[in-house]
């Protein structure tokens, strides 16, 4: 399943007129380490997480490397009781990218997209292989996905709240 999927993420960068860096490195096991390849901060390191709202109903939510998932928040924008992240199985089959290498760009399936409102400037995405990633500038690219721009992320380890 590890196929190098880059190709079609970059095809699908050009497609929508984005300027991009692409980058590549090796393994790497920690947030910093991929910043650091990536030669961006560990914040602008965003991450693309498929959540499964309901049956047939899955969004990307773009997230800053230094943050998660305000479940409650999202919840909210959303108006949904209950939102789960899908298995790797099934976020492979709606994206056509394995876990790790997801990213919005030339997925399988067009999903709406979710920003949280502190991504801005440069960032490093996914770019649908390990290893892979494409710079871009976080406006342009809200811009070409259609992006909803919303608060739906707490730094990482803040006590939850709901």
């Amino acid at each position: 399943m590890s196929a190098d999927n880059s190709a079609r993420a970059i095809a699908a960068a050009e497609a929508l007129g984005l300027e991009y860096e692409a980058t590549r490195h090796g393994p790497v096991r920690s947030l910093e380490e991929a910043a650091a390849a990536r030669g961006v901060e560990p914040r602008q390191v965003v991450k693309t997480m498929v959540v499964r709202v309901s049956e047939g109903d899955h969004r990307f939510v773009l997230v800053p490397g230094d943050r998660e998932i305000a479940w409650p928040k999202l919840r909210a924008l959303l108006g949904v009781n209950r939102i789960s992240l899908p298995s790797a199985d099934a976020a492979y089959a709606v994206t056509g990218y394995e876990r790790g290498t997801i990213t919005p760009l030339g997925s399988a399936t067009a999903l709406p997209v979710i920003a949280d409102a502190s991504i801005t400037g440069r960032i490093s995405i996914g770019g649908g292989a390990h290893g892979v990633a494409l710079n871009v500038d976080a406006a342009a690219l809200m811009a070409a996905l259609g992006a909803s721009v919303a608060d739906v992320t707490e730094v990482s380890g803040e006590p939850r709240s709901s």
